[in-house]
């Protein structure tokens, strides 16, 4: 009995219609626009049966717009299906704008009959999903003659084919990301130009990352629009052409400098600017204008390699205070002091209420910071228990008052005390450099006035007294700490942060705001 029902099975009649609307479905194809006629009729009615939706079109241009669309959408290309002859040609239009756009799309045309003997030719269905999404996305034309439509085959002499796999995520060579990460953190007017080959790559999460967390300017193209939202506060869409004009580097995710862009030259451009043009398309990088970095890869996962270079150890000010800002009770008092340590906190580090930041003030005074915090943990902790006060020091500011430590243990006080320490007062020099000037002569002649002992633990003078002290050099021991620091309202802590010695504010536009020269 089970013998004879395979013989039956294997005898089974489909048509070639079905098997083509089958492949389509296995490749997870959705949408299905077109004009139907002869051959492709039959194609329609049973990519609906197996539940593939169809929207009749009235021009074949229009439908193939709208199946572009859907490529670009959903990342899996929509179908198209026309006629041969004219039909064609009215979608060629569309295929061209998919092609230039880097849509996936699937053109099925109807062609005259063949004579045909077997079906091997749908298995092309994966290869043409796969022609159309890996690398550059475009368009793909599968040509099916009429009596590949209409032929009656044996259910067992079809070959099944698996759905073709998402394309493999491609990655930037890792030098050239930590050039273009050397080459931004030194521009002085930074600027990322967001192209819709970020937003065809979901790169939304990566890119936004980036421009909060080193607050970048950017500017959407038209069909970039919304990978980082309009109204976020670093979107210069309003001064577009001031921002064009004067950026000295200028970052391109999956944008062209075609017309839109003008083409990147001047005067729209300075004649100096320098270009990191980030894309999948080998074929795209250089057109019109020489960058001085190529970033060839998946946007989103480029996106991710440059956060990750930029987190590298050892850290800057913007990547200490960018993970202390995400932490930060809204209610605490925020306590600063320190020459870049407080400049840069000003900015990064947000008040939601007032009367609670303290710092050097008008009278630019070091050494007010313990004091100041201690005076704002007693106002806390009789008004407000709970409450608590973060104080930030640089690693010269934590010395002017650096013994009031024993004053908070003693008083058992809700503060925690962060210590940017970059070996010096402005900046300074690791342990290698500092053990080399030694070799010469004695500190007092060859150590640079602004240099501080390197790497001291200052978190011992804390722990000393009974507090918890925490040495971090990454941005996973930060986070870490601070975590630890403020779940424990038992004890004061003191986490000293090793960054950059070299590390250093942006450059300003005032000259007044930055006139020394060391």
């Amino acid at each position: 009995m089970p013998d004879s029902n395979f013989a039956e099975r294997s005898e089974e009649q489909v048509s070639g219609a079905k098997v083509i609307a089958q492949a389509l479905k296995t490749q997870d194809v959705e949408y299905v626009f077109g004009i139907v006629g002869v051959p492709v009729t039959e194609i329609a009615i049973a990519a609906q049966q197996l539940g593939i939706k169809y929207i009749g079109m009235r021009n074949e241009q229009a439908a193939c717009y709208a199946a572009s669309a859907i490529g670009y959408l959903t990342g899996r290309p929509g179908v198209c299906l026309v006629v041969s002859g004219p039909g064609l040609i009215h979608a060629l239009g569309g295929m061209a704008n998919a092609n230039v756009n880097c849509w996936p799309l699937l053109v099925i045309g109807g062609s005259p009959e063949r004579n045909q003997e077997t079906m091997g030719a749908f298995q092309e269905f994966p290869q043409a999903v796969r022609s159309s999404i890996y690398g550059r996305p475009g368009a793909c034309y599968v040509d099916i003659p009429a009596d590949f439509v209409n032929l009656q085959v044996n259910v067992s002499s079809i070959k099944h084919v698996e759905r073709c796999m998402s394309p493999p995520i491609s990655m930037a060579e890792t030098s050239a990301v930590c050039t273009a990460a050397s080459v931004i953190k030194n521009a002085k007017q930074p600027l990322l130009i967001i192209g819709k080959g970020a937003a065809y790559a979901h790169a939304e999460e990566s890119i936004q990352k980036l421009v909060e967390q080193y607050k970048l300017p950017f500017l959407p193209t038209p069909m970039g629009k919304g990978v980082v939202p309009d109204n976020h506060p670093y979107c210069v869409g309003a001064a577009r052409s001031r921002a064009l004009q004067f950026a000295d580097v200028i970052v391109l995710f999956g944008a062209r400098l075609n017309w839109i862009l003008h083409f990147g030259l001047p005067p729209r451009y300075q004649p100096d600017v320098k270009f990191i043009q980030v894309d999948i398309c080998a074929e795209e990088l250089g057109n019109n204008v020489k960058p001085a970095v190529t970033l060839l890869g998946d946007i989103n996962a480029v996106t991710k390699q440059e956060l990750a270079s930029r987190e590298s150890l050892p850290m800057n000010y913007y990547t200490v205070f960018y993970h202390v800002q995400e932490q930060l009770p809204r209610d605490c008092f925020v306590v600063s002091e320190g020459a870049n340590t407080m400049d840069i906190g000003r900015t990064v580090l947000q008040n939601y209420l007032p009367r609670h930041r303290l710092d050097a003030g008008t009278f630019g005074t070091m050494g007010v910071g313990l004091g100041f915090a201690i005076a704002a943990a007693m106002v806390a902790k009789d008004r407000s228990p709970g409450q608590r006060v973060i104080c930030v020091e640089g690693d010269s500011a934590f010395g002017f008052s650096g013994m009031e430590v024993e004053t908070i243990c003693r008083y058992n006080l809700p503060i925690i005390l962060l210590v940017v320490n970059n070996n010096g007062i402005y900046q300074g020099f690791d342990t290698d450099t500092w053990k080399e000037m030694l070799k010469f002569q004695d500190a007092a002649s060859v150590v640079p006035p602004m240099c501080l002992l390197p790497n001291s633990h200052y978190e011992q003078v804390m722990t000393a007294f009974g507090g918890k002290g925490y040495f971090v050099q990454t941005p996973e021991e930060l986070q870490k700490s601070l975590r630890q620091s403020l779940a424990d309202t038992a004890k004061p802590s003191l986490i000293n942060i090793m960054i950059e010695p070299q590390a250093t504010r942006k450059t300003q536009d005032f000259h007044w705001l930055t006139r020394s020269n060391m």
